[in-house]
């Protein structure tokens, strides 16, 4: 290379970004066939025709620390300051399926989530919310079907009829494996149970979104956008054929399912990300799986800003991050979108910085005119042909994972087989460390950290956790197994564990055990009864 000759420039992931782009690099583009009008098919600019000019996006900011009181309240500070949806953060036990006294609790109960051990809590948890007026997400995979039968019992108690209820349950069990790693159960066991909560409200909670096909974690464990894409659209391949298995019909509950994307610094790459998600899914669910309804092809997504992103130095520089990635979210069409707190990168979120973070939201809602025309970013060659190149690069990776499938449901076996050979996590692993070597040798510059470090010390109010809670926790769960039938909960239990081993559908045991007040753990127990105890092989 010439002295004189810059170093071509890339994309946070890697792709070669040209200095200027033309009409040239769109010359394979169809406007018609690859973007089209928001709202139709391949739903490129957008999943409906006014986006934004007829709804805002949801601001579902996410809390849950300490007792299910505790989280309440903040849920109300929330809701007070411009918040309209719910969104619910668990304690480490409680997403592993153990309850707050389990040995291996200990310490953890209510530390980065809130705990729920029984329905009890549940109630507790959305007391004095109207569950028929209030949105809310379940973050929780492998114990779902038992977090989500918990929230059906509690919405059964006060007369919420379930087809008012609107909100998703994560249930992305597959991720688990090379995302965030909070797993209960094995890849085959725990996808049934996805499958069992897909099923089970597609016949009776029918506005329910019953998957939150999961990229958050994928790129929190340090993927890149392209695999962020590429994984997480396997792995909704993965439940569609699985659901297809179970003999459901693809239009009865294709349309009820959505996805969780984060969203990094590099603006254009992630508008590009969505736009290419929308394309790929509505391809794929038309073309594919012979879906009719145009319902069954809109990728709906909820966004947020990634954790990982947030640094220790100079973290007030955090708020001008978070509002890049909310920015991004919105110019790339998100449905709902949560904000992290700017003193994440410390501790769960003060307050303070939840305020700011829906002020945030607020102030691009109204003051940035970002909402004023639908899909602003169409047409810009730029983001045109990066969309283009990273759907190509997802396809590659894509291919290869359904190359390691056989038989009819390609995708699925494909998917098991990728966990289980640890291909995801090793492809993970790799640009994480690609990604750490540019920041520690200056090439990626990272403000405050690598360059521009400031002398002076910013002081924070950080949240401060009350590690009383976990012994209340406890005494409230030791008085729910006094003060219930144990004849009950034995001939539940029981239930439960004989469904499993005539591979019945789980939903309707669970919500009998619930309602004997049976905890999560205990539930979770007679399930690993059965189906084992699954054990990390350890990739990394």
């Amino acid at each position: 290379m010439a002295d004189n000759e810059q170093k071509p420039k890339r994309s946070l992931s890697g792709l070669e970004v040209k200095p200027v782009y033309t009409p040239d690099d769109l010359a394979d583009t169809d406007f018609a066939r690859d973007l089209g009008q928001p709202g139709e098919f391949p739903f490129t600019r957008g999943p409906y025709p006014n986006m934004y000019l007829g709804r805002l996006w949801t601001r579902r900011q996410i809390a849950g620390f300490g007792t299910a009181q505790a989280t309440n309240e903040r849920y109300r500070f929330l809701l007070d300051h411009g918040q309209n949806g719910i969104s619910t953060d668990f304690d480490h036990p409680t997403l592993t399926g153990y309850d707050s006294d389990h040995e291996l609790a200990e310490g953890e109960v209510g530390r980065l989530g809130v705990a729920i051990d029984s329905v009890r809590d549940m109630d507790d948890l959305f007391l004095d919310i109207p569950l028929d007026e209030v949105s809310v997400s379940l973050t929780i995979n492998h114990p779902a079907i038992v977090l989500l039968g918990m929230f059906l019992s509690v919405s059964k108690k006060r007369n919420v009829d379930w087809s008012k209820l609107r909100g998703t349950v994560q249930n992305d069990s597959l991720k688990e494996f090379h995302g965030q790693k909070t797993f209960a159960l094995g890849p085959v066991p725990s996808l049934k149970l996805t499958t069992d909560i897909v099923e089970f409200c597609t016949d009776h909670v029918p506005n329910w979104y019953t998957i939150s096909i999961s990229g958050y974690h994928i790129r929190e464990s340090g993927s890149d956008a392209v695999q962020e894409l590429a994984f997480t659209i396997a792995q909704g391949m993965a439940y569609v054929e699985s659901a297809l298995e179970r003999g459901l019909p693809v239009d009865s509950f294709a349309p009820r399912l959505s996805f969780f994307f984060g969203v990094h610094n590099d603006v254009f790459e992630e508008v590009a990300k969505y736009r290419a998600a929308r394309r790929m899914w509505a391809r794929i669910m038309k073309d594919r799986y012979k879906a009719q309804k145009p319902e069954s092809m809109r990728l709906r997504f909820h966004a947020q800003t990634l954790g990982s992103t947030l640094m220790r130095q100079d973290p007030q520089n955090n708020i001008a991050r978070g509002t890049l990635q909310a920015l991004a979210a919105v110019l790339g069409g998100t449905q709902s979108l949560h904000v992290s707190g700017y003193d994440e990168a410390f501790d769960i979120p003060s307050e303070e910085a939840m305020r700011m973070s829906l002020a945030t939201q607020l102030i691009l809602s109204h003051e940035s005119g970002v909402a004023n025309t639908v899909d602003p970013l169409a047409g810009s060659y730029f983001v045109e042909s990066l969309t283009n190149d990273i759907e190509e690069a997802a396809w590659e990776y894509i291919s290869k994972i359904e190359g390691m499938g056989t038989g009819e449901f390609l995708m699925k076996q494909g998917m098991l087989g990728a966990i289980d050979s640890g291909y995801i996590e090793r492809e993970i692993a790799r640009s994480a460390y690609e990604y750490q070597l540019r920041i520690e040798s200056g090439e990626q510059v990272v403000v405050g950290l690598n360059q521009y470090r400031s002398e002076g010390t910013q002081k924070l109010e950080l949240f401060q956790f009350n590690p009383e809670e976990e012994e209340w926790q406890k005494r409230r769960l030791a008085e729910t197994r006094s003060g219930r039938s144990a004849t009950d909960v034995k001939s539940a239990l029981s239930s439960l564990k004989q469904a499993a081993r005539d591979d019945k559908n789980l939903m309707p045991a669970v919500l009998e055990a619930v309602g004997a007040l049976a905890t999560e753990g205990e539930i979770l127990d007679s399930m690993r009864d059965v189906y084992g105890e699954y054990v990390d092989p350890g990739v990394f």
